[in-house]
C-alpha cells in the first residue's frame, strides 16, 4: 500500500458553520477558516453535547508533497460514487476530508474497499 493510501480517523467531531456577516470568528476555537464573498466558513471541534450535523474527519497518515497530483481525487471519487457528502479543508501536508458523522461507518467501508488503510487514532 502506498503512503498516500493510509488515512487515519481524527478523534474529534467537527461542526461546519457559515457566518454570513463575519470576517473573523469571535473566538479562537476554530480548526479552519475560509473567507469568501458570501461570508465566513468556520470548521471547529463540535462540543460534546452537539448531536446534529457533526462531521468526522479522515486525514493522511503520511504528509504528501504539494506537487503530488490526484491524492484528494482518489479519496473523493469512491465517496462520491457511494453518495457520501464531504467537506474538505486542505492543509500544507494533507487534506482533512470531513463526512457526516451518520455516514462515518459507510465512508470507512467505502474507502477500505477502494484500497485505503484506515486507522483510528
Amino acid at each position: 500500500m502506498t503512503r498516500s493510501h493510509r488515512l487515519r480517523i481524527v478523534p474529534s467531531r467537527f461542526s461546519v458553520e457559515h457566518v454570513a456577516t463575519a470576517t473573523f470568528p469571535e473566538d479562537d476555537e476554530w480548526v479552519a477558516l475560509v473567507r469568501a464573498p458570501e461570508g465566513l466558513t468556520v470548521v471547529r471541534e463540535a462540543p460534546p453535547w452537539e448531536r446534529e450535523q457533526c462531521w468526522v474527519g479522515f486525514y493522511a497518515v503520511t504528509p504528501r508533497e504539494l506537487d503530488t497530483a490526484g491524492v484528494l481525487a482518489a479519496i473523493l471519487e469512491p465517496l462520491a460514487h457511494s453518495g457520501i457528502p464531504v467537506f474538505v479543508a486542505s492543509t500544507f501536508h494533507a487534506d482533512l476530508v470531513l463526512v457526516p458523522e451518520t455516514r462515518g461507518g459507510a465512508a470507512t467501508e467505502t474507502l477500505t474497499a477502494a484500497g485505503f488503510d484506515i486507522a483510528d487514532e
